[in-house]
Formats: C-alpha cells, sequence, structure tokens
C-alpha cells in the first residue's frame, strides 16, 4: 500500500465550486447571458453548504511487482486503514470549514454593530457631549466597546484638556527636543570617550537613550514604531517633547506604550494634549513620580476588593508572598497595552476614558478572576510569569464578562470612599492592610 499526496491543481476555487452542481442547473434560463447567469449561480451558492475541497487526497496502489503479493487479509486491512485515515481528514477539514464559517459570520456580526455604533455616535453623542455623556445609554454604549472611527476623539474628550496645552505649544516643545537631540548627538560623536557632570547625564539616560531603548521595544509584534517603521518618529517626537514639557518627571519606561496606543487613535498635536493630560492624573502621577507611599495606598485598596472578590486567589497569593506591585506595576504603567492583545487594551483604555482610576484597577481583578483556577495551580514564579504576558487568545468578551462579574464595593463603601480612607489613615505599612479605617 503506497499513499502519494495528491497533486492535482486547483484553477479556480469558484470555478471549481461552481462546477460542483450539475450541469443543468449551470444552464437554466440559457436566454441570459452567461455572465449574469454565473452571478445568478454565485447568488445561490452563497446559502448552500458544501464539504470542503480536500487538500490531503490519498492514491491507493498496490505493492510495487518487485514485492511479494499482499494477501488477502492484508489487503483488506491497509484497505480499511487507508477509509479511516481519509474519514478523519474530511471530518477534520470540515470540522475547520464549520469554525472559519462561525468566525466569519461573529466578524460580520461585529462590523454590522460596529457601523451602527458608529452612527449612533457621529449623530447623536458626539454633537451633544457635555449633556449625553454621562447618560444611560451612553454608559452602556461605552462599555460594549466604542467604534474605531471614534474612539480617539471619545479619549480626548473625556481625558479633557486640564492643562490648556495648545497644538502651538506642543510644537515649541517639540522644537526644544529637536536642539536636544542635535546638541546630544554633536556632544557625543565629539566627546564619545568622556563624562559629563551627574544631573546632564541623568538627564541623557532618562530622555534620550531610554527613550530610543523603550521605542524599539514598543509593540515590537507590530514593526510600526521601531526605526524604519511609520510611527517611529512621530512616537521620538511626542515621548521627546514630553520630557521638555515635564523635565522634573522626565521620561519613564512604560510611557511609549500609553503615548503608541495615543498616536494609533490621534493626530501628532492631539496624542501630545492627550498623553500629556492623561499622565497628569492622580494615579499615573503617583506611579510615574514613584510615589512609594502614594504607590502602595493604591495596592493597599486593590487588596481590599481582591480579598471581597477573590478570597481563595486571594489566600493563594498570600501563601506565595505575592504582592500587588509584582504585576500591578507593570498593568498600571503601560494602561494593560503591553500585558493585553491591542484590541483588548483598547476596551479597557475605553472604560478607563469612562470610569477613571477605578477601572484600571477593576480590571485586574477582572484578569484574576478570568484566571483564577490557572492561577490557583501555581507558584510564585509561574503567576508572576503568567500576569506579566496573558495569553495572546484572550477575547475582550470574556474579560468585560469577568470585570461585570466584579463588586468594587466593599462594606458599603466604593473605591473612592476605601481609597479615601487609606488616604487619611496615612498608613506606612500599608501592605499588611492593617488600616484601623477600613476595619471599622
Amino acid at each position: 500500500l503506497t499513499f502519494y499526496s495528491s497533486s492535482y491543481k486547483i484553477e479556480s476555487l469558484h470555478l471549481n465550486c461552481y462546477n460542483s452542481y450539475p450541469q443543468e442547473e449551470q444552464m437554466k434560463d440559457s436566454g441570459v447571458s452567461s455572465c449574469p447567469q454565473r452571478l445568478v449561480a454565485a447568488g445561490r451558492r452563497k446559502n448552500l453548504e458544501f464539504e470542503p475541497l480536500s487538500t490531503t487526497a490519498l492514491i491507493l496502489e498496490d505493492r510495487p511487482p518487485n514485492l511479494p503479493a499482499k494477501s488477502v487479509e492484508e489487503t483488506q486491512k491497509h484497505k480499511l486503514e487507508y477509509e479511516e485515515m481519509v474519514a478523519g481528514a474530511k471530518r477534520r477539514e470540515l470540522k475547520e470549514a464549520q469554525k472559519k464559517k462561525r468566525q466569519m459570520k461573529e466578524r460580520h456580526r461585529q462590523e454590522d454593530s460596529i457601523s451602527n455604533a458608529m452612527v449612533v455616535w457621529n449623530n447623536e453623542i458626539l454633537p451633544h457631549w457635555d449633556t449625553t455623556k454621562g447618560t444611560r445609554r451612553v454608559r452602556e454604549l461605552w462599555w460594549q466597546g466604542l467604534p474605531p472611527s471614534v474612539r480617539g476623539r471619545v479619549w480626548s474628550l473625556a481625558i479633557g484638556n486640564e492643562l490648556n496645552i495648545t497644538p502651538e505649544l506642543y510644537e515649541i516643545f517639540l522644537s526644544r527636543a529637536k536642539e536636544k537631540w542635535r546638541s546630544y548627538s554633536e556632544t557625543s560623536s565629539v566627546n564619545d570617550s568622556e563624562s559629563d557632570g551627574g544631573a546632564s547625564l541623568a538627564d541623557r539616560e532618562s530622555s534620550l537613550d531610554l527613550i530610543k531603548l523603550d521605542i524599539s521595544r514598543t509593540f515590537p509584534a507590530l514593526f510600526i514604531f521601531q526605526k524604519g517603521g511609520p510611527y517611529h518618529d512621530l512616537l521620538h517626537s511626542v515621548l521627546g517633547a514630553y520630557t521638555c514639557y515635564r523635565p522634573d518627571i522626565g521620561y519613564v519606561q512604560g510611557m511609549s506604550f500609553i503615548a503608541a496606543v495615543l498616536i494609533l487613535n490621534l493626530e501628532e498635536a492631539e496624542a501630545f494634549i492627550t498623553f500629556a493630560n492623561l499622565l497628569n492624573k492622580p494615579c499615573q502621577m503617583a506611579f510615574f513620580r514613584v510615589d512609594h507611599e502614594l504607590m502602595l495606598k493604591y495596592f493597599a485598596a486593590f487588596e481590599v476588593f481582591f480579598e471581597e472578590n477573590l478570597p481563595r486567589l486571594f489566600n493563594h497569593f498570600q501563601t506565595n508572598s505575592l504582592t500587588p506591585d509584582l504585576y500591578l506595576i507593570d498593568w498600571i504603567f503601560t494602561l494593560y497595552s503591553k500585558s493585553l492583545p491591542l484590541d483588548v487594551a483598547c476596551r479597557v483604555w475605553d472604560i478607563f476614558c469612562r470610569d477613571g482610576e477605578e477601572s484600571l484597577f477593576r480590571t485586574g481583578l477582572g484578569i484574576l478572576r478570568l484566571y483564577e483556577d490557572i492561577l490557583l495551580q501555581m507558584d510564585f514564579i509561574h503567576i508572576a510569569q503568567f500576569l506579566t504576558r496573558l495569553p495572546e487568545d484572550l477575547q475582550p468578551h470574556t474579560l468585560f464578562t469577568a470585570m461585570a462579574n466584579t463588586h468594587m464595593i466593599s462594606k458599603n463603601r466604593r473605591w473612592a470612599q476605601v481609597f479615601s480612607a487609606l488616604m487619611k489613615d496615612g498608613i506606612k505599612e500599608m501592605d499588611k492592610n492593617n488600616s484601623p479605617a477600613l476595619r471599622s
């Protein structure tokens, strides 16, 4: 028994599908020209199902003449094995075709939903933003995900511009950044082996070298922000301008991911304006200025709701000495854009723009809820590794279902009230979660 892979050629998938119909079906309405006739047949085929063309066809032949002939039993045995192989291959291919059909159907449903939502956002919500943004209907639409075509504009409106930055101001800081780069380049080429003063060296590392390094690691799979990519210079400009705008903060690792997501959804100047205002929010300012005491309070507030929602997993983390800083810092610094698939991260940003900092910690709890059973089986090292880089196949609807089942109320107090109580206590050892205000 010899098996050969099929060698037939498929001239055209559509032509073969067309020719798979009986001849009389193809020749109906012969008074109509052949081209419209094919269009009619194609229309009929859209609603018909047929088995996919096999790519694993096998050719059965007798044993070569120079070898002993098979016995009847052996011939029958090989024939049955062959038929089982072919049947199994057909089942797998049919199953794969059905899966692709379901995926296509779901994709079409999503496209229709996005198209309808886009009309609502453009015609009903955005023209009356101030009066509609807080309504129940708009909040529900927001939760379902913003259409990509309006996402950037909604983010910009929701984050606001309390800093009153203008496009002209951005150009000023961008010019300063470019001058700084030129000066650094000239100094490096002339005095490559010399060391500058401490302050100059620190500034150079944070504002220039670190930016270049981080840009190369920003969404590497997309290869649009790396050197030679279409958005490399744009990302470099936004980050450089920010270091000149806020030299007290400079560049901090993780900023490149936030700026990159904004650049994908906004024009250059608007991306900078939104970036600067976003980083000026209390939570982001605490993390990017590395305010340890304030960061510990955020971690403590998170653990209050962690224990409330997922007590088994909370105890498992406690047993393994896994503290929130080991995974939350990366999530908060990049607003989940590094750990989550990009499309899922954008959905998380949608809710962050709607609900503020509370949604960031709710997202974290949603992730822990989603993977609770897996995490309960892991030790310290594997948990930390898993939470740093979450599965690529994570779907938005599964995460948002887990988030919807996460309650941000503890002892009749919401996130803001719990965090406010922690702020009043002024506790240093926040990681022990020993706040009297929270125990009362």
